[in-house]
């Protein structure tokens, strides 16, 4: 992996990927290819492949070492989060202590509402700040929905429907829910406490 594709991003292999896709589509192979074209065909298959190999390698590392802490089995108890949501949360959350309150991981993962203020104007709609990690945010929306189908999280799909039924969207209701999930995660890993899925 390292001799081929250490530098490369996943964009960039995914849209290698695509272009090998299309050339397929072409079927250039009814017109005559030269050695040059056929050598970097084999080049980026190797490529792919091995990038493959090595994500499967590297998950199966991040599992392994998340099951060694006690944050992982507490997450986990919480009714749509499974192994790799649970590691994502442990990886981008890290130590809770370093937090005063669930506010500051809310704002960390940009689920704060932006308030624009001019003068005497104050904005009755806020949109979230979006800043901090990304990748935080986007794996508690995920963990938000994984909760909220087929009826696994009781105590999310009642506030979800609390939330709606005061006539919030379903885009509002969804970051309302990812900040409910943040407070009870928090209160989890600061009592080491499992979620209890009671309403």
């Amino acid at each position: 992996m390292r001799q081929f594709g250490a530098r490369r991003s996943h964009a960039w292999f995914l849209d290698k990927a695509q272009q090998l896709k299309e050339a397929a589509r072409r079927n250039p192979f009814q017109s005559q290819i030269s050695y040059g074209q056929l050598v970097s065909l084999r080049m980026y298959i190797q490529m792919l492949f091995q990038y493959q190999e090595h994500l499967s390698k590297l998950l199966r590392e991040i599992n392994a070492l998340s099951k060694s802490f006690e944050e992982y089995r507490l997450i986990q108890s919480v009714p749509g989060i499974g192994d790799k949501i649970a590691a994502t949360i442990i990886s981008e959350i890290g130590d809770i202590n370093q937090f005063e309150n669930p506010k500051k991981v809310v704002a960390y993962a940009g689920l704060d509402p932006s308030v624009f203020e001019s003068g005497k104007f104050k904005a009755t709609i806020n949109r979230i700040t979006k800043r901090g990690s990304s990748r935080l945010r986007q794996t508690l929306y995920t963990a938000v929905q994984c909760g909220l189908a087929k009826g696994r999280n009781k105590k999310l799909i009642a506030f979800y429907e609390r939330k709606r039924n005061e006539g919030k969207p379903h885009k509002v209701a969804i970051i309302a829910c990812a900040n409910k999930l943040v407070h009870w995660l928090y209160a989890m890993l600061k009592r080491q406490e499992v979620f209890i899925d009671q309403v």
